[in-house]
């Protein structure tokens, strides 16, 4: 059985060498002929591409890869039971797959295969990466060209590089392609063994992957740090001091650091668990006020102690690396990991940048030229040093194939001029790469810092018994006059958050000198707790696991998406907090999977792929150790044949405090509270959503148990009504509704005994007369009145929300005014798609819910004046790309009545069931939009033909027509099965999630 793309699922070392070198592309320059196919990866760069290459090269793009491992469950009948079964990899035979091509992309192989035949040589122009090889391999073996074949790598997207790059072709890097494809089985064995256990364990739709498994678990260590956090208490004095006789604005901010000659403590000097690391004086409350109080009362000498200045010299930072990149977009720009990748990629393929995924921070003298040349233009001869600036990576791991992200080009656009042709993340993330790029080839900034300490004794200070000693106080404060900006000038690179920083912040310091006297102005003390160590950012997790050499930066937008999709992490604000699924999940792994999430293995495989892609270590012998097993490795095999049992209540169980513990349950966290008396069944009590892991302390969990239990709230009473307006926690969430009035209750109440009476004396009547009790007839009730609801807004908090409020949304629709024109009534409402205005039959979107109360007519107005789908394609677009290479129009993912959808204006295609529209690349879109013009308008047929067929032979053929209703029912059968059969299949999925 071949699979699709034609390569056999059994291939040996030995026939995939003679294939390779069968197959080996020719060296050498190319020569312009008069069909010449380059097949490159992303339809943006056919656009970009064949500009430089003229007529006699014909370009089309792949459109990523072309096909991938086929899913286990999809196998050809006869493989399913062998080797192959499990994994679609034969562990049992060198660890060979079974690649097919996607249904997505049979239509793009057939049009590349039908371009080949015309061509007298192919050209495979994929990104110079594992990855691109990878592809350029995939689609040398399902292509099987019989023209001379060349691969073509450049770094940018310009004349020059792809003259340049034409002139260089080489042959295919099967070191490379190793690489790729042992990644590719090492995911999928990782994936397919360990996130069955987690289904099993923990919960459906997990899943496990060795780079994600190792980011989640880095997140929740520092969210047990937190847990495990000592705060400790401490008090700081900042005196603002003058010189005698000093000029207004003299003044300047002075901290305490020094009593007695022993330094003051800060929170960097105390443990997580609160306790001072070594022998720094606490100050107290007492201490700090009776100093402060003497000071300002001017009863303290004051005098400069000594005056140091030290020269200030400060380097700028290296040009651009992929992960420094999504680092710096992350402060400065606030783009997400994946978003940095996504808008670096459209500037690459529109030739404005240089490649994105590198871990060199090397440039080319070219670029070095043009970053020196601008700098001298822009900011001075004088900024530039004499020689260019050299950069090495400091990453572990690192491959420095390419050069830095940079501005494409031997000259350098400025950004200035690309303002007009860019959107504005595209404008936002070039200026950034320039700056940085610039700013690295320029000079140091230099300047003089000055530190002043300053005597105050001496000085009467009560502690908190009261007892007062006479103390030698000693202050400080620094400050840095830049007097070459240098680099500055052009940019400054961003900071993560920084914990315990209690410095002072820089002081501007008047001209000062030893034994001067000063004038205390003000004196503060200040409360100070030290703070529990900061929550990762995308930024700062990007920077670990670039440190600790896990992954590729080229993964890492890819690997925070998965972990925030699996429910495994929640953004809040910048900061990434792990859900208490997480906390199982990466407990299970340390327990029963170490060696897989433990840090350094998790780098060294990082490592032992980049000696395969170097050709020192074999591919099989690798993916045999890590499998099977080594001398020092138990194997992923022989950890899954011996887990034994897992507990899985035990993994999902933390106690938080005596009787109550936290239970990870199949619709979230729970508090469960042991019962009183022995037999009884625990209490249940929900965890908040908005509760993060180190806020559920065991004083937070004995609150929650003991908080209580909430009923109907009763905001109000109706004055014309008299019905009372209660706020409720339902099915679909909590919600106002109205509640028959009192008296409405009364007589309800009263109506119920009467007619409970009436059938008592029924019954004793029937009973004296003998005969069996007569039921009263059942009398048709009158259509109750249905009580007006309304669902709370999201922003809206059940226990805050006020009787006015509830009132306004009872009223809804609220009527915004009446238009001038038509007159026609313009009403704001809720709908199921959100928050929107109706003017007749017309309607246009709000942006919020909150905006039904607050938008005007006016504000309607110019709302219903834009185009019908104008105002509605920015709050309604999930995604947004550049033109369709056919239709010449943006294309977009939307949201729409039956799920997310890619559109061009012309052309929708629907978003597969269980995939992420968020995930959808420029190029998938295309060809989904490609693929579905190529089918054409859907024909139906209609029911009209369809019946007397099926009455044919039903009146004929009693015999056949239950032969065929035993046949239809016999076919219908396996297509009944098949439906639940996507569900492991979206298991499967996520299983074999890269990294």
């Amino acid at each position: 059985m071949t699979p699709t793309g034609g390569n056999s699922p059994h291939i040996t070392p030995a026939s995939r060498n003679r294939r390779a070198k069968a197959r080996r592309p020719i060296q050498g320059t190319l020569v312009s002929g008069s069909n010449t196919l380059v097949i490159v990866e992303s339809p943006t760069k056919v656009k970009s591409i064949s500009q430089y290459l003229g007529d006699d090269y014909t370009v089309l793009a792949s459109v990523g890869h072309i096909r991938d491992l086929i899913e286990p469950k999809n196998l050809p009948p006869e493989l399913k039971k062998g080797s192959l079964g499990k994994f679609s990899v034969d562990v049992d035979n060198g660890f060979e797959p079974y690649y097919v091509v996607s249904d997505q992309k049979k239509k793009t192989v057939a049009e590349l295969k039908r371009a080949l035949k015309d061509a007298d040589e192919l050209i495979l122009a994929t990104d110079e990466d594992r990855e691109g090889e990878a592809i350029a391999w995939h689609l040398l073996q399902v292509l099987q060209p019989k023209v001379p074949v060349k691969r073509m790598v450049f770094h940018e997207i310009t004349r020059e590089a792809i003259e340049a790059a034409k002139d260089r072709t080489r042959d295919i890097d099967v070191h490379l392609v190793d690489a790729q494809e042992t990644r590719r089985i090492l995911d999928r064995l990782y994936g397919y063994e360990v996130s069955p256990v987690l289904w099993r364990k923990v919960g459906p739709g997990l899943s496990a992957g060795r780079v994600q498994s190792a980011a989640t678990r880095l997140i929740v260590d520092r969210e047990r740090e937190r847990l495990a956090f000592v705060k400790a208490s401490y008090w700081g004095v900042e005196a603002r001091f003058a010189p005698e006789q000093g000029k207004d604005g003299s003044a300047f901010v002075a901290r305490l650091t020094k009593l007695d000659g022993e330094r003051v403590a800060t929170g960097r000097d105390f443990d997580d668990h609160g306790v001072l690391k070594n022998s720094s004086v606490i100050l107290g409350e007492a201490e700090a006020t009776t100093m402060t109080v003497q000071l300002t009362a001017g009863t303290v000498p004051v005098t400069v102690s000594s005056v140091e200045s030290k020269p200030y010299t400060r380097r700028p930072a290296a040009p651009f690396t992929t992960s420094t990149l999504q680092q710096e977009a992350a402060r400065k720009l606030r783009f997400t990991a994946r978003q940095t990748m996504s808008v670096a990629q459209s500037l690459y393929e529109n030739g404005y940048i240089t490649y994105m995924r590198t871990d060199s921070s090397s440039l080319s003298s070219q670029a070095l030229n043009a970053a020196r040349t601008q700098a001298a233009k822009l900011y001075g001869a004088e900024t530039v040093p004499s020689a260019p600036r050299l950069y090495g990576s400091k990453s572990k791991n690192a491959q420095e194939a390419h050069e830095a992200v940079r501005p494409a080009g031997s000259t350098f656009a400025l950004p200035s001029e690309l303002r007009p042709k860019l959107s504005p993340n595209d404008f936002k993330l070039y200026d950034l790469i320039w700056k940085r790029t610039i700013a690295s080839q320029m000079a140091d900034a230099k300047g003089q810092t000055a530190t002043v300490t300053i005597d105050a004794s001496p000085i009467d200070v009560s502690d908190a018994q009261g007892t007062v000693t006479s103390r030698v106080a000693e202050f400080q404060a620094s400050g840095t006059v830049i007097t070459f900006r240098g680099f500055l000038a052009a940019y400054e690179e961003g900071k993560d958050e920084a914990r315990d920083d209690s410095t002072t912040a820089e002081a501007k310091l008047p001209p000062l000198t030893k034994g001067q006297k000063l004038d205390p102005e003000t004196a503060d003390a200040k409360s100070h707790e030290t703070s529990p160590p900061p929550r990762y950012t995308e930024a700062s997790l990007v920077k670990t696991l670039d440190e600790l050499g896990i992954g590729r930066p080229s993964t890492y937008a890819s690997i925070i998406s998965t972990i925030i999709d699996r429910g495994y992490v929640a953004p809040r604000g910048s900061a990434l907090v792990p859900s208490w699924t997480a906390f199982s999940v990466v407990r299970l792994l340390e327990e029963h999977f170490h060696d897989l999430v433990e840090y350094n293995f998790t780098a060294q495989m990082e490592g032992d792929l980049d000696r395969i892609a170097a050709g020192t270590e074999q591919r099989n012998d690798w993916l045999r150790g890590f499998y099977f097993g080594t001398d020092d490795h138990k194997g992923l095999r022989g950890v899954i044949d011996n887990l034994g049992e897992i507990d899985a209540r035990e993994i999902n169980s933390t106690p938080l405090a005596d009787g109550i513990v936290l239970r990870i349950g199949r619709y979230g966290p729970y508090l469960e509270v042991a019962p009183e008396t022995e037999g009884e069944t625990p209490r249940r009590v929900n965890v908040p959503e908005d509760l993060a892991p180190d806020e559920l302390t065991a004083e937070k969990a004995v609150e929650l148990v003991e908080a209580p239990i909430q009923t109907d709230r009763v905001l109000g009473v109706v004055p014309e009504t008299g019905k009372r307006i209660v706020v409720k926690d339902g099915r679909f969430g909590p919600y106002v509704t109205e509640a028959p009035s009192e008296a409405e209750e009364a007589a309800a109440e009263a109506e119920a005994k009467a007619k409970a009476l009436a059938e008592e004396a029924e019954a004793k009547a029937a009973a004296a007369e003998g005969r069996p009790v007569k039921k009263p007839r059942a009398k048709k009730a009158a259509a109750a009145e249905k009580p007006r609801t309304a669902s709370l807004f999201k922003s809206m908090i059940p226990e805050q929300v006020t009787y006015e409020q509830a009132i306004g949304l009872l009223e809804l629709p609220r009527v915004v005014g009446v238009d001038a024109e038509t007159g026609a009534e313009i009403t704001a409402q809720n709908g199921r798609y959100g928050p929107y205005l109706k003017k007749g039959t017309d309607t246009r979107s709000l942006t919020s819910e909150d905006e039904i109360f607050t938008v005007t007519l006016e504000a309607a107005n110019e709302l219903f004046a834009q185009p019908k789908y104008g105002a509605r394609t920015t709050k309604a677009a999930i995604k947004e790309f550049e033109a369709d290479p056919v239709s010449g129009k943006p294309i977009k993912i939307k949201d729409g009545r039956f799920g997310p959808y890619v559109t061009d204006g012309e052309t929708n295609v629907t978003v597969s069931r269980g995939a992420n529209p968020e995930d959808v690349t420029f190029e998938e879109a295309v060809q989904m939009l490609a693929d579905k013009r190529a089918k054409g308008p859907v024909k139906r047929k209609t029911t009209a033909a369809k019946k007397p067929a099926a009455k044919k032979p039903a009146a004929k053929k009693p015999a056949a027509s239950k032969a065929a209703a035993t046949k239809t029912t016999a076919a219908k059968k396996p297509a009944a099965k098949r439906a639940p059969a996507k569900k492991p299949a979206a298991k499967a999925s996520g299983a074999a999630s890269s990294e």
